[in-house]
């Protein structure tokens, strides 16, 4: 298998994003992307905790700023809005479809994990769940990758 590119994370970056969650960070496997300034933005994380449980969300977003912006999103309701565009648009949803897949097969080159196997994060497939999912996907995945994941990051107005 091969492993998505990503940095190994230092034991800096370990202190800054448990520093930015407000926890001990757990199971990083790499920094999947980063802000401008070089801070930690989305973590890559194993799809089993050190604790042994299992862990679908691979990326996961840390940096305080677009989690806020995420966050602000979700409340002002725009995942209605977005299922709606899914429910609506077939190209849309086959994109959606599409980045589902690539962030299993990602979370699967660490470590496939039965329990977990078939679920990516972000309501993927079929939902716009989660957006702070959907916007680390769209950051460490790149742009065109994850449709939902874009707009979201888009909306956000957040730039790193």
């Amino acid at each position: 298998m091969t492993r998505p590119p990503y940095a190994e994370p230092t034991a800096e970056d370990i202190r800054t994003v448990s520093e930015q969650l407000g926890r001990e960070a757990r199971g990083v496997v790499g920094i999947a992307a980063r802000a401008a300034d070089g801070s930690p933005t989305v973590v890559a994380t194993a799809p089993r905790l050190p604790d042994g449980s299992p862990f679908p969300t691979f990326y996961y977003l840390c940096h305080p700023e677009v989690v806020a912006a995420a966050s602000r999103l979700e409340a002002a309701g725009v995942m209605v809005e977005f299922n709606d565009l899914l429910a609506e648009d077939e190209e849309i949803r086959a994109q959606y479809e599409r980045a589902h897949l690539a962030y299993i097969a990602d979370r699967d080159s660490v470590g496939e994990v039965p329990e977990v196997s078939g679920v990516s994060a972000g309501g993927m497939p079929t939902r716009v769940k989660c957006l702070h999912a959907l916007i680390g996907h769209s950051l460490a995945a790149g742009p065109g990758v994850n449709p939902i994941g874009d707009l979201a990051l888009e909306r956000s107005g957040w730039a790193g």
